[in-house]
């Protein structure tokens, strides 16, 4: 598909595969040692990493999507975005026609930041191992998280695209936890529930989120809702009583519906993501990252918002 039609996801090589074994050469060994490594080994398929099952989530949309509209470019383009060399490039085809995957476009930068083409390539998600380039990308005003490996294998569906996402500082601002990280649960609660018709400012995924729901709303059209292979989950701290109407209807007022809402009142989101199976889980807190992980679940970083400064100073 042409760019501007296509919902573009940008993905780093250490995202899309485990190059963990590559890195430390590149961080011990240097650059040369590391591009002679990855030519001697072009033929090695690489295994994947914590972003492939959902590059193949997207590409079974993709799939059903063309059944449905032969004709309409309105589907994901994957892009491997990646500041490696030319050279590497080799090892990477044939990682990716091994697996059948669907990925055209490369942009290889050879050490530079890649940050300037996700602009350029209309990025609408970039995900990547690297915490520094994610960081970039949000200031740029992308959507960008920072991808982690699961501590457990676990089985994902293939016929249904599953993407859950925290609520502040995620798909929202992050106005109200600065409300609980300043004044305290009690303050924010009473906030709330006084500002309850207020829509909260979007967040950074808020985009990816409207992203989903535009292709969603293709297979309605196409009756095609009870079988539609895209599924979205929010995963919250916030308690429904206190604190979840105003995140319903702030959605609500964005024309966006979510298929599952999960309000856990501070209880633990690791239990909860083992049921989802979702294939990234977005979260700005590193505490639920890690908690996500333990247990089995692909977690992606947003680094957005007051959390992250109370993160850098704990």
């Amino acid at each position: 598909p042409k760019p501007q039609n296509a919902i573009t996801v940008a993905v780093s090589s250490r995202a899309l595969f485990d190059l963990v074994e590559e890195q430390r050469i590149f961080e011990e060994q240097g650059l040369e040692k590391y591009v002679e490594y990855q030519q001697n080994n072009e033929n090695v398929t690489l295994k994947p990493g914590p972003a492939f099952y959902f590059v193949k989530a997207l590409e079974h949309v993709n799939a059903r999507l063309l059944e449905l509209y032969p004709d309409d470019e309105e589907r994901f383009d994957i892009v491997l975005m990646t500041n490696n060399h030319a050279q590497v490039g080799v090892r990477l085809i044939n990682s990716i026609n091994h697996y059948g995957l669907t990925i055209e476009r490369f942009c290889m930068t050879g050490g530079q930041s890649p940050i300037g083409y996700l602009t350029a390539y209309l990025t609408n998600l970039y995900l990547s191992a690297d915490s520094e380039k994610v960081q970039e990308a949000i200031e740029a005003g992308i959507a960008s998280a920072t991808m982690f490996t699961a501590n457990k294998d676990v089985a994902y569906s293939d016929t249904q695209l599953r993407v859950a996402f925290d609520g502040d500082a995620v798909i929202f601002s992050d106005e109200s936890e600065q409300i609980v990280k300043e004044q305290g649960l009690d303050r924010f609660f009473e906030h709330e529930q006084l500002n309850e018709n207020k829509p909260l400012a979007q967040g950074p995924l808020k985009g990816f989120l409207e992203d989903l729901g535009k292709i969603q709303k293709k297979f309605y059209a196409k009756n095609e809702r009870l079988n539609c292979p895209i599924r979205t989950y929010l995963v919250t701290a916030r308690s429904a009583a206190s604190s979840g109407a105003r995140v319903l209807k702030t959605l609500r007022s964005w024309g966006l519906e979510i298929d599952e809402a999960l309000f856990l009142a501070g209880a633990p989101k690791g239990p909860i993501l083992v049921k989802i199976r979702p294939h990234v889980f977005f979260d700005d807190q590193m505490f639920h990252i890690e908690g996500a992980q333990k247990l089995g679940t692909i977690a992606a970083h947003v680094p957005y918002g007051i959390a992250q400064k109370y993160h850098k100073s704990s």
